[in-house]
């Protein structure tokens, strides 16, 4: 009933496919880490230690490649480098407070830190203005303390919140 000789075709045919597995792994790791070398560096030599590497000492090649590679692939490189720039632009583009030096942002009307006035706020539309503008750019009014020309004393005293000697606050009309 046993016949050594199919068992040994058997044997034969099971190592075959063995090999051949072995040899398609062998060769799929080698290219895998060729493939993934080539995406985490740009030295031609780096390239080929790593495949050779691979080659040579085959699945304890990769466990050691693996170990040894580059953490980031050069587009994730690029990609943190784009951040960092942004982020950088970004404290830039910032404004500097005229007395301290310190970063303020574009809506602040007084520094926090030493209290210097940023900014004054139009009293028609009550948007903030550069302090060296003499009239609003969003309603056309303009601030207080400039000469209107060809205004007369009574028309610019108008609007005006005048307080009498009793302290109480009446408006100019």
């Amino acid at each position: 009933m046993f016949d050594p000789a199919l068992f040994s075709n058997f044997l034969l045919v099971l190592t075959a496919f063995g090999a051949a597995f072995l040899a398609a792994l062998w060769i799929s790791l080698v290219v895998w880490t060729y493939r993934d070398i080539r995406a985490r560096s740009r030295d031609p030599l780096v390239k080929i230690l790593a495949a050779a590497l691979v080659a040579v000492l085959n699945v304890p090649g990769v466990l050691i490649y693996l170990i040894l590679r580059p953490p980031r692939t050069l587009e994730e490189e690029y990609q943190r480098t784009l951040e960092e720039e942004a982020l950088l632009q970004a404290l830039e583009d910032l404004p500097l407070c005229p007395g301290c030096e310190r970063r303020v942002k574009d809506d602040w009307q007084v520094c926090p830190n030493c209290h210097t006035k940023l900014k004054k706020s139009c009293h028609n539309c009550s948007k903030l203005m550069e302090l060296p503008w003499n009239i609003c750019p969003y309603c056309g009014t303009p601030a207080f303390g400039m000469r209107l020309e060809g205004t007369s004393v009574d028309e610019a005293l108008r609007g005006l919140k005048l307080e009498d000697d009793n302290g109480e606050v009446k408006i100019e009309d």
